[in-house]
């Protein structure tokens, strides 16, 4: 008898491949067999994000632009939040939504503070990829271990932290009935 190999098709709305990676790894655990791409989309955002509504607006517009030839899509959009009695007064979270054709799931990240020089760059228009690039000497640190593990001394890197929104935005599809959904 033959069987039949189930898999689930997922577009990430990127080619950065820590957030392909991370999305993977996440619905990997939960689905078993899952083929995911990269798929290049506009954000619709300005390149460095600041502020709730603009970083979950390029998340849901990724996923929703990478919606095609896929059971699910997926939109990471990293961003400055205001945060009160921080530093900087900005924490950077990643959001992530998962679309599935009808239904946006939205997820966070755990959240942390640039340094303050870094923050003064970004909020001067600069990209923070840019900014910690040259902080660490690392090209395209983004696409490679993240500031995060710069920052952290290596305790956590960005698929680890990327791999939280993904998995936060998925809550609602681990319990569909708790949350109305099919």
């Amino acid at each position: 008898m033959d069987s039949v190999v189930f898999y689930m098709k997922v577009n990430v709305g990127s080619g950065n491949p820590v957030k392909v990676r991370a999305t993977e790894n996440v619905l990997g655990l939960i689905y078993g067999n899952v083929e995911v791409r990269g798929v290049e989309v506009e954000s619709g955002v300005p390149d460095q994000p600041v502020g709730l509504e603009e970083t979950v607006r390029g998340a849901v517009n990724r996923a929703r632009r990478a919606f095609r030839d896929c059971e699910l899509s997926v939109g990471i959009e990293s961003g400055l939040h205001r945060v009160p009695e921080t530093i900087t007064g900005f924490v950077d979270l990643q959001w992530c939504a998962i679309y599935d054709g009808e239904h946006i799931t939205l997820g966070v990240s755990a959240g942390f503070e640039y340094p303050p020089m870094v923050v003064e760059e970004v909020l001067a228009g600069r990209e923070v990829g840019d900014v910690m690039d040259e902080l660490t000497g690392v090209d395209e640190l983004g696409r490679k271990r993240g500031a995060v593990s710069f920052l952290s001394g290596g305790l956590l890197d960005r698929t680890g932290n990327t791999e939280q929104c993904v998995l936060m935005a998925m809550i609602p599809r681990m319990n569909p009935s708790l949350y109305g959904l099919k």
